[in-house]
């Protein structure tokens, strides 16, 4: 599908960082066993690629703002654009040599999602969309799956981990679902879990805790590939409560009403 001048601005800014994650990332082995910590070496990676990022939007685009996982927002003299980036989703899997992790670019116009963008940049795989022009992913039209039964479908999800989620919850949001579908998977990049749910890979994904940079361009390929997004209680505050759920428009309302059920 022909490309936009915005998408183009995303897509060259996300292959510069990509460049430095891949060279990044082939370290990681190494680093295992060296003196400097492999977690320390993964922010400064972290911390390069958001950079990169930031030059090269706001160098084609010198007026719009930011928000990012890194340096926060960042005003522009723009006040209707802003860019939502995550230059690495996925920190854990990069720091333990897992190739499942993707550089996020979403943009926001006032107050609405109009194109985003996530790159993986060990497997290529760049997914595209924009408000109204439908979803790629390498070029190629994205669909969300077809499924009209949960038994059939297999889910995403986000897990707590030590220190972080409500694990008394997300056990009772488990016992609920998993008895209805064919599996469920956790890969540990929601950026990645929601494009893969535009790809139709994945029927469904819910998850709570996670940040605006996490879901914001995610959301807008979803949506463009012909599925549903909403929080967790069904409705459009996913980037105050932090929680999603992304499904095709068959399976949506059966696992918002499994998933809101009363705590385990």
């Amino acid at each position: 599908m022909p490309r936009s001048a915005v998408l183009n601005v995303m897509v060259q800014a996300a292959r510069k960082a990509a460049r430095g994650l891949v060279r990044d990332f082939g370290e990681i082995e190494n680093l295992q066993v060296s003196r400097k910590g492999p977690a320390d070496f993964v922010s400064a990676a972290d911390r390069r690629a958001e950079q990169i990022l930031f030059e090269e939007l706001r160098r084609v685009r010198p007026g719009y703002g930011f928000v990012m996982e890194e340096a926060g927002e960042v005003a522009g003299a723009d006040p209707l654009h802003r860019w939502i980036v995550d230059p690495l989703d996925g920190t854990t899997n990069f720091l333990h040599g897992v190739p499942q992790f993707a550089i996020s670019i979403a943009l926001e116009r006032n107050g609405v999602l109009v194109a985003g963008l996530i790159l993986n940049p060990v497997t290529d795989e760049l997914y595209l969309a924009e408000r109204g022009r439908g979803a790629s992913l390498n070029d190629r039209r994205l669909r969300v799956s077809s499924r009209t039964s949960l038994v059939e479908s297999l889910i995403g999800c986000g897990v707590p981990f030590a220190g972080h989620g409500d694990a008394k919850r997300f056990a009772g949001e488990i016992a609920r679902v998993q008895g209805e579908i064919a599996g469920i998977r956790r890969f540990g990049a929601a950026s990645l879990d929601l494009a893969w749910v535009a790809a139709g890979r994945l029927d469904g994904f819910w998850e709570r805790g996670l940040k605006v940079w996490d879901m914001a361009a995610g959301i807008v390929i979803v949506r463009e590939a012909g599925g549903m997004v909403s929080d967790l209680d069904g409705g459009d505050g996913w980037a105050t409560s932090g929680s999603i759920l992304a499904s095709n428009q068959l399976l949506h309302e059966d696992l918002l009403r499994r998933l809101s059920g009363p705590r385990a």
